[in-house]
Parts: C-alpha cells; sequence; structure tokens
C-alpha cells in the first residue's frame, strides 16, 4: 500500500514539475501569441487570413522577422491545445503591459477574430473571457471591438 501511494506522490511531483517548467518558459511574446492562436482557434477553422494577421501582429508587436514568427506560432499552437486554461498566458502578458496596453492587446485580438470577414460567437466569447482575465472593462473591452470593426469598413 505505501508503495503505490508513494509512486502516486512521485508522479504528481513529477507532473507539477512539468507543468512549473511550462509557465517558465512563457515570456510576453509567448503569451501574446498564445492568446493570439486561441482566438484563430475558437471557430474550429484555421484560415490563412487569421494566421497572416497573427504574422503581422507578432511581427510589428514583437518586433520578429518571419521565421521567427514561424517558429513562434509552431511552439505556441501545441501549448494552447495542451493548455487547461489562459491563465498561464494572460499572466504574463498583464504583468508586461498596463492598462492602456491591455486595451492594445484587445484590439489585437479583435483584429484576428475579423480577419477571415467573420465574427464567429466563439470568437466573440473567448476575446470576452480573455477582455475578464485582463481585468479590462467591459466598456473598454466594447470600444476595442468597435474600433476594429470601424477601421476594417473603411
Amino acid at each position: 500500500m505505501f508503495k503505490k501511494l508513494k509512486a502516486l506522490l512521485t508522479e504528481f511531483s513529477n507532473e507539477l514539475t512539468q507543468t512549473n517548467q511550462l509557465e517558465s518558459v512563457i515570456d510576453f511574446n509567448t503569451g501574446l501569441a498564445a492568446l493570439l492562436v486561441e482566438v484563430m482557434r475558437a471557430d474550429s477553422k484555421i484560415e490563412l487570413t487569421e494566421l497572416e494577421k497573427i504574422a503581422e501582429i507578432l511581427k510589428a508587436q514583437c518586433e520578429l522577422d518571419q521565421s521567427q514568427v514561424d517558429a513562434l506560432i509552431e511552439k505556441v499552437r501545441p501549448m494552447v491545445e495542451e493548455a487547461l486554461d489562459l491563465h498561464q498566458f494572460v499572466k504574463e502578458v498583464n504583468a508586461k503591459t498596463t492598462y492602456e496596453e491591455r486595451i492594445e492587446v484587445i484590439e489585437l485580438l479583435w483584429h484576428v477574430a475579423f480577419a477571415d470577414g467573420h465574427l464567429d460567437d466563439y470568437e466573440d466569447h473567448i476575446i470576452r473571457k480573455i477582455s475578464s482575465l485582463m481585468y479590462v472593462a467591459h466598456v473598454d473591452f466594447v470600444g476595442a471591438k468597435i474600433r476594429v470593426k470601424e477601421s476594417i469598413e473603411l
């Protein structure tokens, strides 16, 4: 009986170590990329226009070249798929941004959601969830959505 208990505790300890190692490799660029990819995945369709928009955003916001962007997206896709929640990604973005910058991040997420010309309810929901986790007020969440939508319609 003690052997089973000891094995269980060892397994739990290993899982905890792996989780802590995963969180330690998340920097701002990884966190932002993961949130962008999560919005892209929300409607269960990966559109080329959305991938291109993510690449454009990462180049501009993180000052990366195309090969770095490609590597970052490939790194975060499995991380997002395996993540139980978005907290580990949001935590890093929140730590490195001011409130105004977090509103800008929400705008970037809206750009990805609108990139394919259609806003899906699941995309809206995930951005709303991320906005809440980033402590962005509802009025600023809505304002970001309107600004992006109007900029696209011009």
